[in-house]
């Protein structure tokens, strides 16, 4: 009878530990906005701060540690929303709004440097300095470990603006006589089950006549670009890849910057859990796949919770 109990306790597997990789990425900054009247391009807004525990992060820093948690217990989740661009000269682009699970937690981008309050705003990355017609305008400063600043407008005659911060590299400056400043580069990670790319900065605002060439500059793939001279609009950040809004062109119009996109939070966990998805929040939750489930929240603020 011994032997039977003994036999029977090897069979016993250990439980499975709920340990929960995580993406947590805030909305991306809005784009700076021009009053008509100068020539300089505006500043683009800066990526949504974002940590990862999968491939890389923001910031440069060192990979976190996923979370070990507990089953039928609810977790708080935000998922942040990308700041408007300025729609003139008068206010820098609006910082995004942060994004949270559990203990972590991320800034939303510092919006994009307008012609009349020209240097780029702090955040998770920071937005790009604008142009003003007098002495450089710097970029906005990130959050440590998760992203970067954003680029500097040298208010030359024909200055551009800079480029929004990116999590993974820095806005450019713009360039005399040339088009705005790019964004900063973004970060890829296969959190999802696949690589993705998110949270480019928003590129700087163009000048340009017949004589200089034309165009904002390059929001990469997830953030807005920047307006060209004269009307030139910036363009918005990607929904739920965190980008900055593009930065309005200069010129003699009123111009708008772009919106920054939303951010989002992707949980990985093994796949014999089951999350809640609580109300208030959007999401869904894939197939097991490689051992593994992924939820994916593009939206709202409640609970979650695994059985």
């Amino acid at each position: 009878m011994i032997a039977n109990i003994v036999a029977g306790l090897s069979d016993i597997k250990p439980a499975i530990p709920l340990t929960v990789d995580y993406l947590v990425l805030a909305g991306g900054g809005g784009g700076g906005g021009h009053t008509g009247g100068g020539y300089g391009g505006q500043g683009g807004g800066g990526a949504g701060g974002l940590r990862c525990t999968v491939d890389t992060t923001g910031g440069g820093g060192s990979l976190p540690t996923a979370l070990t948690l507990s089953k039928l217990t609810n977790y708080a989740v935000t998922v942040g929303g990308g700041g408007p661009g300025a729609a003139n000269g008068s206010n820098p682009g609006t910082t995004g709004t942060g994004s949270s699970f559990s203990t972590i937690s991320t800034t939303g981008g510092g919006g994009g440097g307008s012609s009349l309050s020209a240097n780029g705003v702090a955040g998770g990355s920071g937005g790009g300095g604008g142009w003003s017609g007098s002495g450089t305008k710097t970029g906005g400063n990130p959050t440590t470990d998760e992203g970067f600043i954003g680029g500097q407008a040298n208010n030359s005659t024909n200055s551009s603006g800079g480029g929004g911060g990116g999590a993974g590299g820095a806005g450019a400056a713009d360039v005399i006589n040339a088009t705005g400043g790019a964004g900063g580069a973004n970060i890829s990670t296969s959190i999802s089950g696949s690589s993705v790319t998110y949270a480019n900065g928003g590129g700087g605002g163009g000048y340009s006549s017949p004589t200089y060439p034309p165009g904002g500059g390059s929001g990469g793939t997830t953030g807005g670009n920047g307006g060209a001279y004269n009307s030139g609009v910036g363009s918005p950040g990607s929904t739920n890849k965190g980008g900055g809004g593009g930065g309005a062109g200069g010129g003699t119009s009123t111009t708008a910057g772009g919106n920054g996109g939303s951010g989002v939070v992707i949980l990985k966990y093994p796949d014999s859990f089951t999350i809640t998805i609580g109300a208030g929040l959007t999401g869904t939750e894939s197939s097991a796949s490689g051992g593994y489930k992924r939820a994916t929240l593009t939206n709202g603020t409640g609970n979650v919770s695994w059985a």
